[in-house]
C-alpha cells in the first residue's frame, strides 16, 4: 500500500503540534490513506519539539526533528523531504491554514497519474490591511523576479517521490521550494482552496520579514535583478549623450549657463544608482560566496525516538542498524 507523507515546518508552534497532528491523523485514517507525519521545529524558542516528541509517543505514524537554531521555512520543508519514506509527499502549514480536507483530493490526483499537486488559494482569508498589502507586495515582487505568477501559489502541494528526490539532489544552499518545484515541470495538477483561520497563536511573518525572504528567494532562483544594473546603467549612458549634446550646442551658441545645482542633482542621481547596482551585485557575490562555502542548509540537533540514527551536529540523519 502506498505511503503519503506530510511535511510540517513549525517555528513557535507549541499550541498548535497536538491540534494538527489530531486533525490530520483523524482525517487521514477516515480516508484510509497510510502516512506519516513530519514536523520540523525551526529553532523555536518554546516548547514546539517537545509537543512533537509527545505527539510521536502517541502515535508512531508521527516523527520529527528540531534544528539548533532558526535556519528559516526553507531549511524546514527540505529538512522534512529528507527524512520522509513516502511514496508521495505533501509540504503544508503547520497552524492548518492550509485545509486538511484537500488532502484526499490531492491523493486522488496523485493515484491518478498526476506527479506535482498545486493548491493554489481562492482566496487569503482574514488578514490585517498591513498583512495583506505586504503580502500582495511580496508576491508582485516575486512574480516579477522569478516570472512565474506566486500570487495565488503557495507551499501547499503535493510531490511525487520522484520530484522529491529530484529536489534533494540539487546542489545549492540557497533554495526557493515553492519556485524550484515549478522549475522542476513534471506532470502538474491543481486544486483550489482557502486559506483557513488559525486557531492558535499569530502568524509569524512581518512586512519586513517578508521583504527579506523576497529578495533572499529572488536572488537564490534569478538573475534578473543583475540584468536591471545593466539596463539603469544603459538609461543613463542615453541620457549622458543627450545632455552632453544638449551642453555642446548651448555652449556653440554662446547661451551656455554655470549649472552647480544641476551638477550635484546629476552627482546625487548617479551616485545613488551606482550604490544601488553595486549592492545588488554584492548580493549576489555573497550569495556566490555562501554557496562556494558549501555549509549545510540546516543543522539538527534532535529528533524523535522513532527516527532510526543519531544526529550530531549534522544536517542529515545517519541512518545505522539497531
Amino acid at each position: 500500500m502506498a505511503l503519503l507523507s506530510i511535511v510540517l515546518p513549525a517555528y513557535n508552534e507549541e499550541q498548535n503540534i497536538a491540534n494538527t497532528a489530531k486533525v490530520l491523523a483523524g482525517l487521514l485514517a477516515e480516508n484510509e490513506i497510510e502516512y506519516e507525519l513530519v514536523f520540523i521545529s525551526d529553532g523555536s524558542g518554546d516548547a514546539t519539539f517537545s509537543e512533537i516528541q509527545k505527539a510521536a509517543a502517541e502515535n508512531p505514524c508521527i516523527k520529527g526533528a528540531e534544528f539548533s537554531r532558526n535556519f528559516g521555512k526553507e531549511a524546514g520543508i527540505f529538512a522534512g523531504l529528507e527524512l520522509t519514506t513516502g511514496d508521495a509527499v505533501i509540504v503544508m502549514d503547520c497552524d492548518l491554514q492550509h485545509p486538511p480536507q484537500v488532502i484526499p483530493q490531492m491523493w486522488r490526483l496523485w493515484q491518478e497519474g498526476a506527479e506535482v499537486v498545486e493548491g493554489v488559494k481562492q482566496s487569503r482569508g482574514r488578514e490585517s490591511m498591513a498583512h495583506r498589502l505586504s503580502a500582495g507586495l511580496f508576491y508582485r515582487i516575486m512574480s516579477r523576479l522569478v516570472r512565474m505568477d506566486m500570487s495565488a501559489s503557495s507551499d501547499f502541494k503535493l510531490l511525487d517521490r520522484k520530484v522529491v528526490d529530484v529536489l534533494l539532489a540539487l546542489p545549492e544552499r540557497n533554495t526557493f521550494f515553492r519556485a524550484l518545484s515549478f522549475w522542476a515541470g513534471f506532470r502538474t495538477e491543481t486544486v483550489r482552496y482557502e486559506v483557513q483561520e488559525r486557531q492558535f497563536g499569530e502568524s509569524k511573518w512581518s512586512f519586513w520579514s517578508l521583504m527579506k525572504y523576497a529578495v533572499s528567494n529572488a536572488t537564490s532562483f534569478s538573475t534578473l535583478p543583475l540584468q536591471l544594473v545593466t539596463v539603469i546603467g544603459i538609461v543613463f549612458l542615453l541620457f549622458s549623450a543627450v545632455l552632453a549634446v544638449q551642453t555642446f550646442v548651448k555652449f556653440l551658441m554662446g547661451t551656455a549657463v554655470e549649472g552647480f545645482t544641476t551638477v550635484i542633482l546629476l552627482i546625487l542621481i548617479v551616485g545613488g544608482f551606482l550604490m544601488l547596482s553595486l549592492g545588488i551585485i554584492g548580493h549576489y557575490i555573497a550569495r556566490i560566496y555562501e554557496e562556494v562555502k558549501g555549509r549545510p542548509k540546516y543543522i539538527i540537533s534532535h529528533v524523535t525516538d522513532n527516527i532510526r540514527g543519531e544526529v550530531v551536529g549534522a544536517w542529515k540523519a545517519r541512518r545505522v542498524e539497531k
